[in-house]
């Protein structure tokens, strides 16, 4: 029986795939564009950028709304 494996959750959780990251960065893009940044300026963005200026949506959608 392989005990150790069952006792180390690490090991058996499931992972997330190249797809669901995907999805995720897609839905992140248009919460941009919702906030009222430019769709051309969302898709030169990296996805760490997308991901800090997400943290403040309030923020975004201040310095977009001038």
């Amino acid at each position: 029986m392989a005990t150790s494996t069952f006792r180390n959750k690490n090991e058996v959780r499931p992972k997330k795939g190249a797809s669901d990251r995907r999805r995720r960065v897609e839905t992140q893009k248009k919460r941009l564009v919702g906030l009222g940044m430019p769709e051309e300026a969302v898709q030169k963005l990296q996805v760490d950028e997308i991901r800090l200026l997400l943290k403040h949506p309030k923020k975004v959608e201040q310095q977009f709304a001038q």
